[in-house]
């Protein structure tokens, strides 16, 4: 009964700040809580995205981070007085309908010192364009919130010195590079909730891929299962109005080309895992696609005893000859504390080209490795197709969790697996695809995932425990 009474007052508390109009308390405060979007609040990196479809809530987490900044009430980073930040919207037309108004949904009206206009009328301003916001922050000074649209152009957004800037979808890369240095001497932050429809932009380049290893870069996807406010019958309507294709970006907010991911599986935040000891009995191999002009890329695989794969350690680089990598490979089994024969030596797989001459030397590049103590079996299944649907039996969670899990270190095959596209003929694109080839080479080495035996019936086990009595039956009378 108690809890019955707890559970109705959290609810009339709840509605009763809703009347009250103050919709940022009530944010995020039920029982149904956004995880995704309390994980955004919650990251201290500078250069915050978050990747989402329609109806996902991420327009919602985007302007609730803005109004917090203004008044100084967040609640997961450090506070400060007169704080200054833009929300930079597509359009005038895109910034009243969607990011304005979501702005004046959680700023309470008793915190708002002043609004200056662009267009329309100061005392309803969700009808018109507002140029800037002055808001009461809880220090006693007063912040600013100004909106500005990417179709003012590159010089609408120079001069500034911000602590936030919040880009409501995906702007122009010169626009994003000049809210870059509005930031800088403020060591202020960027932030943006987009549905990636443009394709591999530069976002695509710089925060899902991290081209430039960025620390302070971070983001999350969102989709319509992780908004628990959707209903499961609007979902069910949203998904019978878009094709397969459509819903990679404005369901699931992924980037995509025109082509399409290989390895849609993938997820960084389920696949990738920070590094732990791995038990000895654990190790499995090592998987080398040779290059000497292109990089070499080779990886060390493990398998626990519940045929989980582990991809534990990286060894990726472009221009160095067979002695540099045996070296190197050898220093890496070291560090690992890697198995080798009784002879030290260590055993590996390789592309099966290792074994062709090349036209510069006289041996074979499974000969040179072999000299060197790195025993090489060349003979790997190399079938594309069937490779590739190896790789996604074990990226896919069909029972909740994958197959296969990758060390933060392997910073190339993670990069590999999200950059890999299909092409013209139903191919992949052959471009960064070194550490994707030799993960298909190694889980192609092993046995074949059967599926679990389904579950005899009860006239099943019946029917053999009366073959069992006969067998026994037949035996005792031969005797």
């Amino acid at each position: 009964m108690r809890e019955i009474v707890e559970k109705l007052l959290k609810i009339e508390a709840e509605l009763e700040k809703r009347k009250r109009g103050d919709a940022l308390a009530a944010y995020n405060a039920g029982e149904k809580k956004h995880e995704k979007q309390l994980a955004f609040h919650r990251s201290q990196k500078r250069n915050r995205w978050v990747f989402g479809g329609n109806r996902t809530g991420k327009t919602e987490c985007g302007a609730a981070e803005c109004v917090w900044l203004a008044l100084g009430i967040h609640p997961y980073r450090r506070n400060k007085p007169d704080v200054s930040g833009w929300v930079v919207s597509l359009s005038a037309q895109v910034q009243r309908d969607v990011a304005q108004k979501k702005v004046l949904k959680y700023l309470r009206r008793d915190r708002i010192a002043e609004i200056v206009m662009t267009s329309g009328r100061k005392d309803s301003p969700e009808d018109g364009v507002i140029d800037f916001i002055r808001v009461k922050n809880a220090f006693g000074g007063t912040s600013v919130i100004g909106f500005k649209s990417c179709d003012q152009g590159r010089e609408k957004f120079q001069g500034a010195s911000l602590d936030f800037v919040w880009f409501d979808e995906e702007p122009p890369k010169d626009i994003y590079e000049e809210c870059r240095m509005r930031v800088l001497d403020r060591q202020g932050d960027i932030f943006g909730t987009m549905t990636p429809l443009k394709g591999l932009t530069f976002v695509y380049d710089e925060i899902f891929m991290n081209g430039r290893n960025d620390p302070e870069v971070w983001y999350e996807f969102m989709e319509w299962a992780d908004n628990p406010h959707l209903p499961e019958g609007e979902i069910k309507l949203l998904e019978s109005c878009m094709d397969e294709r459509e819903q990679q970006s404005r369901r699931f907010g992924r980037f995509s080309s025109s082509e399409g991911l290989v390895y849609p599986e993938f997820d960084e935040r389920v696949h990738v895992i920070e590094p732990f000891p791995i038990p000895p009995e654990w190790q499995d191999n090592i998987s080398i696609d040779p290059g000497l002009n292109n990089p070499l890329s080779a990886h060390w695989y493990a398998v626990d005893y519940d045929d989980n794969v582990y991809v534990v350690y990286e060894h990726f680089e472009a221009g160095r000859d067979v002695d540099y990598h045996a070296a190197e490979i050898k220093r890496i089994c070291g560090l690992l504390g890697w198995k080798r024969d009784y002879k030290g030596r260590v055993c590996a797989l390789i592309d099966s080209a290792a074994k062709q001459h090349t036209l510069s030397g006289v041996k074979s590049v499974c000969e040179l490795f072999y000299e060197r103590d790195i025993l090489v079996n060349p003979d790997v299944d190399k079938d594309l197709f069937s490779g590739i649907a190896r790789v996604k039996s074990y990226l896919r969670r069909d029972n909740g969790l994958p197959d296969l899990y990758i060390f933060s270190g392997c910073v190339h095959l993670i990069r590999e697996l999200k950059g890999y596209f299909w092409g013209s003929g139903d191919v992949p694109k052959k471009a960064d695809d070194h550490a994707l080839d030799e993960l298909r080479y190694y889980l192609m080495s092993r046995p074949k995932k059967m599926p679990p035996e389904p579950e005899k019936t009860a006239v099943q086990k019946d029917k053999e425990r009366k073959w069992r009595r006969l067998a026994n039956a037949r035996r005792r009378t031969e005797h």
